[in-house]
């Protein structure tokens, strides 16, 4: 498996495939590049790139460090590894704040910017009503904590509305998704989750200046469909696209609508430049 260390001795695992303009898709908590396999597609357009985050799927532990920062510059060394001066960036959930972290290291070389089912902040506040309650944080880290396995689950599950998924959909997701996905690092789960709850990337969004894309589900229970639209609104010049009847993971039950938006976004704004 290709991977390459870190200036903090992480390791960092990936996954590079296709040819031409790259397009690095970057997991959301407690998940590994795997949940992308409904995305094997666009490696028949794109370089198509995806990376463990430190602490999961095929990528090492760190001893210290989940902040936003390391995730960061962990993307950053990822570019310079696999010399990318050029590049679209597609960030998931978590994912998602990483890549508005990562943009400040990567400037000019982040052509395009995809967020689907993101947040600039996870949990609620005072001045911002689209996050989780803190109290709902910290019971899931209290769960995680007496039951890891079933409350990973749990959470996986929480990811989709009734109705989603086709039981044909289910089994392929379990099959191709869930079965091999290698459980995350419990601690760099639960620490991950303490950067989450902590973190705030709304004063970030108006130094976003390349073509931006958002996707987000109207019926995502994890990343409310408020953040999406904030995020589209503080992002100068972004667009929004809004998927109906979908959860947090459009990409998994509606990966052909999902991906031929990506495909058609990306035509138009950063393969041609």
């Amino acid at each position: 498996m290709p991977a390459f260390t870190t200036s903090d001795n992480v390791t960092i695992h990936y996954e590079d495939k296709g040819e031409g303009f790259p397009l690095v898709l970057v997991h959301g908590w407690a998940m590994s590049g795997t949940v992308w396999a409904f995305q094997n597609e666009l490696a028949a357009s794109f370089r198509l790139i995806t990376a463990d985050l430190r602490g999961h799927g095929g990528s090492s532990a760190s001893e210290t460090d989940y902040s936003f920062a390391a995730f960061a510059a962990d993307l950053a060394a990822l570019f310079d590894h696999l010399r990318l001066e050029r590049a679209a960036l597609l960030g998931w959930s978590l994912g998602a704040q990483v890549a508005l972290e990562a943009i400040r290291h990567l400037n000019d070389r982040v052509a395009a910017l995809v967020i689907v089912a993101g947040t600039p902040r996870f949990t609620a506040a005072p001045d911002w009503s689209h996050g989780l309650p803190a109290a709902d944080v910290r019971g899931l880290a209290l769960r995680l904590r007496r039951a890891y396995d079933a409350t990973l689950g749990d959470f996986f599950r929480r990811m989709f509305v009734e109705g989603e998924l086709s039981a044909k959909q289910n089994q392929r997701i379990v099959r191709e998704i869930v079965i091999p996905r290698p459980l995350p690092d419990p601690g760099a789960v639960l620490a991950t989750l303490d950067t989450l709850a902590g973190g705030d990337h709304r004063q970030m969004l108006a130094a976003v200046t390349c073509p931006s894309l958002v996707i987000h589900g109207d019926r995502d229970a994890v990343c409310v469909p408020g953040a999406g639209r904030f995020m589209a609104d503080h992002i100068p010049d972004a667009c929004m696209a809004t998927m109906d009847g979908v959860g947090h993971a459009p990409f998994l039950s509606r990966p052909e609508l999902f991906n031929g938006m990506v495909n058609r976004f990306l035509r138009e704004v950063a393969i041609h430049d």
